[in-house]
């Protein structure tokens, strides 16, 4: 395009574009900042649901009954535990397999492949999945947050795309100096990984938690359901009435339905927001790389 005293000018496709996407980024965040705007508003404000951009009465009477209930905040625990021990494990045990099935000089290694391929495509389904994990002792237990979750076929596909790009000659040269396969894994493919195991970490931290279904299914003891369990349930099942009566006991006014709910889903999405943005950089690159050599 022309320009005009050294400035570029501005095309019909730049200002088309510059406003679908600020239209796009405004859908995006409103709802957000319309659930922080209500759970900061004091309680006459809150009960209303109207949309305000800012609190017309600036309260934290929310976060404290929140952050003041003792099962809130063990679900939180749950949840933060549940989080980093899952993706440790899945990304650990996820980058082992998909090592192995990297080679292609592995016995049975297509028979393999066609097998992850149709636990992907295909479930067991819903009742059968429920008696396996009874019968393994997962019922009621913090570990079925854990070893069901500790493999999947898609993100085994994604670290099988990377290793490709690492080149053989690093690998020959380690087991020349006499490294096991498990010492070339640990101490020359992974260290060069770092990408795709970003990547790979953020799914799985975002899945774990976000994840509300398998507390739903699987815990019964209070102190294990995750905080997206029991926010579903607040939500779903309208279940205030516990944490409004110690919002009386605290302020002495009752503290509306809204106004906690707004206030719990703040607490169990800002973490995870925060996170984000450390690792987004290795997640475009690792996601590019393994659809490049996919």
């Amino acid at each position: 395009m022309g320009t005009r005293g050294g400035l570029r000018r501005i095309g019909p496709f730049e200002v088309v574009n510059t406003l679908l996407m600020l239209g796009v980024c405004f859908i995006t965040l409103y709802p957000m900042w319309f659930v922080l705007v209500n759970s900061l508003n004091a309680a006459e404000y809150a009960a209303l649901g109207t949309e305000n951009w800012f609190p017309k009465a600036f309260t934290l009477d929310s976060y404290r009954v929140v952050f003041g209930n003792e099962n809130m905040m063990n679900g939180f625990l749950i949840t933060t535990l549940r989080t980093v021990i899952g993706t440790a494990a899945h990304v650990l045990f996820t980058a082992i397999v998909a090592y192995g099935l990297s080679k292609t000089n592995l016995i049975g290694r297509k028979i393999y492949m066609k097998i992850a391929l149709i636990t992907m495509l295909f479930s067991g389904g819903l009742i059968p999945t429920f008696i396996l994990m009874t019968k393994l002792g997962f019922y009621d237990s913090f570990w079925v947050f854990i070893i069901p979750a500790m493999y999947t076929f898609f993100d085994m596909v994604i670290f099988i795309s990377f290793y490709r790009t690492i080149p053989e000659s690093l690998e020959e040269s380690a087991k020349v100096d006499g490294a096991s396969d498990y010492g070339v894994l640990f101490r020359i493919v992974l260290p060069n990984s770092m990408a795709v195991i970003a990547t790979i970490s953020l799914f799985a931290a975002v899945y774990h938690w976000n994840d509300y279904y398998q507390g739903v299914l699987y815990i019964r003891t209070q102190e294990l359901l995750p905080l997206q369990t029991m926010l579903f349930k607040i939500i779903a099942e309208n279940s205030m009435s516990f944490m409004q009566q110690q919002a009386m006991a605290q302020f002495g006014a009752r503290l509306p339905g809204n106004s906690i709910k707004f206030a719990s889903m703040m607490v169990a999405t800002l973490p995870i927001l925060l996170f984000y943005p450390f690792i987004q950089r290795y997640l475009v690159k690792g996601v590019m790389i393994g659809a490049i050599k996919g």
